[in-house]
């Protein structure tokens, strides 16, 4: 690990301007990649901004058709927490299963979705229940938040606040989790709306994306027998040492259904 400076930030405030004035900061969080980075070398940052107690980023709320979420709530908490158990049990299903109890107990949301590691979870259940991702400055919607790889639409200086999650009428999530890590291999998160069915899909390809043949398909019949004549092309998809892009794309449609059978449990 190279060496590096702390400063536990007082506010939102003074840890933004932290990050303008080095631009080689780096938030600290619950630290889940972070950490492991720099320990490996692999990221060298010259400071660590530690906004883990920050209470502006603290709290789970109910707000008219919406969860609110704080961005430093941690994985344990999410899954626990009464009002998203309430109001959108398929996210405490989803951070229930998040990585390990370890990684459960200190990782946080907010930098689940800032880093948007494309085997997370929680983008899976951003983008399918078309929530707003909070910032000190701005809205910013799912859709236009998630943009590859590692890479959103942060600006280097900015802040997630909280994420505000529209509450779907019945939502599900399925997920071939690798059985070292915990990563999704492929997560589906299927969330339909009065307005709209969204399917969510991420561990398959280099980031988060909707598969909108399948909503197509669902919107018509919300059955999982509907993705039957569907096949996601795998030109694109994630190939490694775990799985070609031919079996990720086999898995997106298992989890497919697997998730909208698990809707009617949603009802």
């Amino acid at each position: 690990m190279y060496s590096f400076t702390y400063q536990r930030a007082a506010g939102v405030a003074e840890a933004s301007a932290a990050l303008r004035a080095d631009p080689q900061a780096r938030l600290l969080a619950g630290g889940m990649t972070l950490l492991p980075s720099m320990k490996h070398r692999l990221a060298a940052p010259s400071a660590l901004i530690d906004i883990a107690r920050l209470p502006a980023l603290r709290g789970i709320a109910r707000d008219r058709n919406a969860l609110v979420v704080g961005a430093a709530m941690r994985h344990a908490e999410v899954a626990a927490d009464t009002t998203v158990c309430a109001n959108l049990p398929a996210l405490a299903s989803l951070a229930a299963a998040i990585g390990d109890p370890q990684v459960r107990a200190r990782g946080t949301i907010g930098g689940s979705v800032a880093n948007n590691d494309p085997a997370a979870d929680y983008p899976a259940a951003v983008l399918g229940c078309r929530a707003v991702v909070v910032t000190d400055r701005r809205g910013i919607p799912a859709d236009d938040f998630f943009q590859g790889m590692f890479a959103t639409a942060l600006e280097p200086d900015e802040l997630i606040v909280a994420i505000r999650f529209d509450c779907p009428r019945r939502a599900a999530y399925a997920k071939f989790a690798h059985p070292a890590s915990g990563y999704a291999m492929t997560g589906v998160f299927v969330a339909e709306f009065d307005d709209e069915l969204r399917v969510a899909v991420t561990g398959a390809g280099p980031g988060v994306f909707r598969w909108r043949e399948a909503e197509a398909a669902l919107r018509a019949s919300p059955q999982d027998s509907a993705l039957e004549a569907l096949s996601l092309p795998a030109d694109g998809l994630n190939a490694d040492l775990h799985a070609p892009a031919a079996y990720r794309a086999h898995l997106v449609k298992l989890m497919t259904q697997q998730a909208v059978a698990g809707l009617a449990g949603a009802a």
